[in-house]
């Protein structure tokens, strides 16, 4: 017993030393909602005091971190997956052939420093551990992703002393190719070491290579990238290829000449956070961050969507700008209660780390041609619109669109009241604009990618003009026709 307990307190010292070794600058990549990068930058300038560099590849920054604030990375709201850079090439000569090109992903993968970034993956992967047990989703097909993986049974340390106790096994000596040492696999401390002794016959780390490119100058695929370098990680590494349950997730992001190689950090994108029960269209939440940053709200502001879906907006707004209060609603019944259950979703898990206050939110079914609030009381409205595709036409968008855009002048405060109105359909929308541009001002428009469908967020100003004073409003946009009801019940369906 004596012995076991000199080995605790030996191991516990290591893992402090370690611990300290890894409060170092690493570089840190992000996904984000594409057209909404400078804004992610705003955030991690502001909440990290770090600057991003916004990539030449849409829809990625980076930024530099000590590793004692990683935890705090993981609570940005604007960032989608994570992934901490191996190294990064700003004009990489790729070869003209193919046999060249492969000749060089072998090489490459012997050549690059990876005992930072696998220690970094290690300690996000306590981070991880900390927040609960996130299951494994399998990877999605697309044009430009090609993978090579391996099998992953391995679960992550529940403990952080098998953390540091790890970390401390793979610790990789300079010129060293026992890069078993370094992985930052999700598994117990007992895999880390099996790993580290092929000789125990235990089972290795499980990995995948994950290629997303770019660029038209390439003599070769996605899957071909890959597939070649993959096979090299593997003969450096002695890891082994499963592209549903692995360990270790290697990506290789490539845009035309430039090339990031990095160690994913996230296993399921943070956009997930706060939705438990999803509708047909659902809000990405960093989508939805990203939306209320360009509103600014300010303290005491009335924020309202008026086609709050499953309420991934206002659910966003209340857990950042919880001095603002926030109203959402929606005429269909299913859709109010999609979002009533996930307020209670978020209730019950800030409950459950020990908040007891609730949320400066109210969700109403009620009838956007006729919304049940005082005219000129909102200082801001902001809400995803139907697209006409999955939900309602494009032939009635023509009809409810100017609509909708009256019944919120009437409720939007003059000369200080802000819109800000996710659509594809931007013909339509512009279209009605114009139509309203006694009421509103067209500020300025970001440019999105949802679901693959190019679309607008565009940001709007309410002009100091007095709602029923313009011949905009002729047409009452409370007492809307049975055929416009209509149209807006099957927008929202």
């Amino acid at each position: 017993l004596y012995s076991i307990q000199k080995e605790v307190i030996a191991k516990n010292v290591s893992g402090a030393h370690i611990m300290q070794e890894l409060d170092e600058a690493v570089t840190i990549g992000a996904t984000v909602p594409t057209g909404f990068e400078h804004t992610a930058a705003e955030e991690v300038q502001e909440k990290l005091e770090a600057t991003a560099r916004v990539s030449k590849n849409r829809g990625r920054i980076y930024f530099d971190i000590t590793t004692d604030t990683l935890f705090k990375v993981h609570q940005l709201k604007s960032l989608d997956n994570l992934f901490v850079v191996v190294k990064d090439y700003d004009d990489y000569q790729f070869k003209t052939t193919k046999e060249e090109v492969q000749l060089d992903w072998q090489e490459l993968a012997a050549k690059l420093p990876w005992t930072n970034a696998l220690e970094v993956w290690k300690l996000n992967n306590s981070i991880k551990k900390r927040k609960g047990r996130r299951k494994r989703t399998n990877p999605t097909k697309s044009d430009q992703c090609g993978n090579f993986s391996t099998k992953s049974t391995d679960t992550v340390p529940s403990d952080p002393e098998e953390l540091w106790v790890d970390l401390e096994s793979l610790e990789v000596k300079e010129n060293q190719r026992d890069v078993s040492s370094q992985p930052e696999d999700d598994s117990e401390e007992e895999k880390h070491s099996e790993i580290q002794d092929q000789e125990s016959g235990v089972t290795p780390l499980k990995f995948r290579v994950t290629c997303n490119r770019a660029g038209d100058k390439h003599c070769f695929t996605s899957n071909d990238a890959a597939r070649d370098f993959g096979g090299a990680v593997q003969e450096f590494f002695q890891w082994k290829a499963d592209m549903t349950k692995f360990d270790v997730e290697v990506l290789l992001n490539i845009h035309n000449n430039e090339v990031v190689v990095g160690l994913a950090l996230t296993v399921e994108s943070l956009h997930r956070r706060n939705i438990s029960h999803f509708g047909p269209t659902t809000l990405r939440s960093t989508l939805a961050y990203g939306m209320l940053r360009l509103c600014k709200p300010q303290v005491s502001d009335v924020i309202v969507d008026p086609m709050c879906g499953t309420g991934a907006i206002p659910l966003e707004g209340v857990m950042e700008w919880q001095n603002s209060f926030f109203l959402a609603g929606d005429n269909s019944g299913t859709a109010v209660s999609r979002s009533v259950n996930n307020i209670k979703h978020i209730l019950k898990r800030t409950h459950d780390g020990g908040s007891s206050s609730g949320l400066p939110l109210d969700i109403v079914q009620w009838d956007l041609c006729n919304l049940p609030m005082r005219s000129s009381s909102v200082d801001i409205i902001i809400t995803d619109m139907p697209f006409g595709k999955r939900m309602g036409s494009k032939k009635k968008n023509w009809e409810l669109y100017p609509l909708c855009l009256r019944e919120m002048a009437r409720v939007c405060k003059p000369g200080t009241g802000k819109a800000v109105l996710l659509t594809q359909d931007k013909k339509c929308f512009l279209k009605a604009l114009s139509q309203m541009e006694g009421l509103w001002r067209k500020s300025h428009t970001v440019w999105v990618n949802v679901g693959g469908l190019h679309a607008g967020v565009f940001v709007l100003k309410r002009t100091a003009v007095v709602f029923g004073t313009t011949s905009e409003d002729v047409m009452e946009p409370h007492t809307a026709t049975g055929s416009q009801k209509e149209n807006m019940k099957d927008a929202s369906q």
